[in-house]
């Protein structure tokens, strides 16, 4: 069930690399809805995220496939932490193109959640990955100042004490 997107507490930092305001990142827009099985984005890298001439870095390849499943991780069962994360390469990505990224459930038992993604520019796989998620308290996240902040800002936006 959607609970619509103002009601949703915020799953990460603002300065998030990958789904937050940050200048470098890529400014994934989050899942639709709490509870979501599937996630679907479009972005691109550019020159700030390249490695070799023309071609995305590895590591950010690496770090946007995580961060699709990770984001769906999230938001099916809040909140979430990475315990594993595989990565395929399969062929170069390329900067200044459009690229589709993709993520969905598939298995959640207990506090683990097992997400596959998939990397791909017009129907071509570049990357797919897997990842296992773990289920964590709240209070995994509020042992620096920023995340008791976060804490705080999440327990008033779910109206919980």
């Amino acid at each position: 069930m959607s609970r619509g997107a103002a009601q949703i507490p915020p799953h990460h930092d603002p300065a998030c690399w990958g789904c937050g305001a940050n200048p470098d990142g890529l400014g994934l827009p989050p899942p639709g809805e709490e509870g979501a099985t599937a996630y679907a984005a479009r972005f691109r890298f550019d020159e700030r995220h390249q490695g070799g001439p023309g071609l995305a870095h590895g590591g950010l390849v690496g770090a946007a496939l995580d961060e699709a499943c990770g984001l769906l991780a999230t938001w099916h069962r809040f909140p979430a932490v990475t315990a594993r994360f595989t990565v395929r390469f399969r062929r170069p990505v390329p900067i200044n193109s459009d690229l589709d990224l993709r993520s969905w459930i598939e298995s959640s038992r207990g506090r683990r959640i097992v997400v596959r993604a998939e990397l791909t520019a017009a129907g071509e796989l570049l990357a797919d990955a897997t990842g296992s998620f773990l289920h964590v308290p709240l209070e995994h996240f509020l042992q620096t100042p920023e995340g008791r902040a976060a804490g705080d800002e999440w327990r008033r936006r779910l109206g919980t004490p």
